[in-house]
């Protein structure tokens, strides 16, 4: 059975639309949930069988670990063993944003996103559905909602077309994103911070890599 659609531009909807994503998230489920950039597929980060359910949504293994979304700095930090000094500019610009930053993950916490070699890759979005249903369900495993090798939607429509009885829930807040510069990807751009003394920009996505060298100056590892 196809999932709920909720349209979330009418208040009561909105309202249903998030009591069920949050009960949808806490029973293990999946949900489909706008952001700044594109819409997601989110599952419980701290839920094995969710976050594998997650992947097998998007036919992908575990070679493809999903980002970590979060709702605040705050919570950013208790995920991460720590955060570098030099990337604070960048976090302070653009989170809440397109930024995502990969770090060495807090090693006491008890989760399984897949093959990350002890990282996690953690992001602020800027959409106040996303910040909000995060304030009320904690850290979301969150990838791009669509099936491996497909566009990511813009559209919550497409998402839920894609994913079909996949997802227990959708989140409709209209079109997102869009603001990639030609051949860039419209999700976030992704840092890799992991590795002391240089950063690496992993995926160019909407913010430009001109911004984050003005950031970061020889830190920035070379195309």
């Amino acid at each position: 059975m196809a999932a709920t659609i909720y349209d979330c531009s009418d208040p009561a909807s909105l309202l249903d639309g998030v009591r069920a994503a949050r009960t949808a998230i806490a029973a293990g489920q999946c949900i489909v949930m706008p952001t700044d950039t594109v819409y997601g597929i989110a599952a419980d980060a701290f839920s094995h069988s969710a976050v594998a359910g997650l992947l097998a949504a998007k036919g992908r293994d575990r070679g493809f670990p999903p980002p970590v979304l979060v709702a605040d700095r705050h919570m950013a930090t208790a995920l991460a063993e720590s955060v570098p000094a030099a990337i604070e500019p960048l976090l302070d610009a653009h989170w809440p944003g397109p930024l995502t930053v990969i770090l060495r993950a807090q090693p006491s916490l008890t989760w399984d996103l897949g093959d990350t070699g002890g990282t996690v890759a953690i992001r602020v979005p800027d959409h106040p559905i996303a910040i909000g249903l995060l304030r009320e369900t904690g850290p979301l495993a969150v990838s791009s909602a669509n099936l491996h090798g497909m566009p990511a939607p813009t559209e919550a429509a497409a998402a839920a077309e894609m994913l079909g009885d996949r997802v227990a829930a959708v989140l409709d807040a209209g079109a997102v994103g869009g603001s990639a510069a030609p051949g860039e990807q419209n999700g976030s751009t992704i840092l890799d911070c992991s590795t002391e003394g240089v950063v690496r920009i992993v995926r160019q996505g909407v913010l430009p890599r001109e911004t984050v060298a003005v950031a970061l100056g020889e830190l920035l590892a070379p195309e």
